[in-house]
């Protein structure tokens, strides 16, 4: 009855952590540059004092979908999509390096050029600051240039370049604040080939009808292992009985 019970506790308990996995994914159909997680489970065996004879089911991310979302023309300035694979770099919160497909820049008050998140967005030296412009104009290969208060529109200058890598995906990890981070901590270098395009924004790679049914599938499996406990409770209750009368 042990095994019966503990079995049930642990696939429902793992059904919770798949749905919330599934409603991150959801929540985030529609963010910039979203890449979905993927989820799997195992068995998982119990170890303690004697032989491992009770295993649970695990659920676990095992990985990220990098597949690309869809290209959508915007014509703001700031917008940029990277083309194929690559990543932008930015500055998170601690101060390290990271990476991310979100594309939805603007430049704070102090001239700052960030991501919609609100993280720096890197450069050839470092965050990327913009001087006053009349206009800005993003180049395939990640260069910003600007035209200067005041100067004809056929003047650019250029300000700096977006730091744009190209590593192996399999070699990256998401972080709890959505920016993937190299496994070993690296930073890579630049890479010339990656290619972005200007006004436009990558939307989410999230299916979003694929994670309802995903959504209910595990809601449906969560039910079931509830009800396998309220067996379980009255197979007890019923054994005990039958042990009473016995006695």
């Amino acid at each position: 009855m042990d095994r019966m019970i503990y079995l049930a506790m642990s696939t429902a308990q793992q059904m919770m952590q798949a749905q919330a996995l599934s409603s991150h994914n959801l929540a985030n159909a529609s963010t910039v540059g979203f890449k979905a997680d993927f989820e799997a489970a195992r068995a998982m065996p119990v170890y303690g004092p004697g032989l491992p004879t009770r295993a649970y089911a695990m659920i676990e991310r095992p990985g990220t979908n990098f597949a690309s979302g869809t290209i959508e023309q915007t014509g703001n300035d700031l917008d940029i999509a990277v083309n194929g694979t690559g990543f932008i770099a930015v500055q998170a919160a601690d101060g390290t390096e990271a990476y991310t497909r979100a594309g939805d820049l603007q430049a704070d008050v102090n001239g700052r050029l960030l991501t919609g998140a609100g993280h720096p967005v890197l450069g050839n030296g470092g965050p990327i600051s913009l001087p006053p412009s009349e206009s800005l104009v993003v180049g395939s290969d990640g260069t910003i240039s600007i035209r200067p208060l005041g100067q004809a529109a056929s003047t650019l200058a250029q300000v700096d370049r977006i730091k744009l890598i190209n590593p192996d995906t399999r070699q990256l990890v998401k972080g709890p604040d959505g920016l993937m981070r190299m496994r070993d901590g690296s930073n890579p270098e630049p890479d010339a080939a990656v290619q972005v395009t200007h006004g436009a924004l990558e939307r989410s790679n999230v299916n979003g009808v694929s994670e309802m049914v995903q959504l209910i599938t595990n809601s449906r499996q969560y039910d079931m292992a509830v009800k396998a406990m309220s067996t379980a409770q009255q197979n007890d209750a019923a054994g005990a009985k039958l042990l009473d009368l016995n006695s």
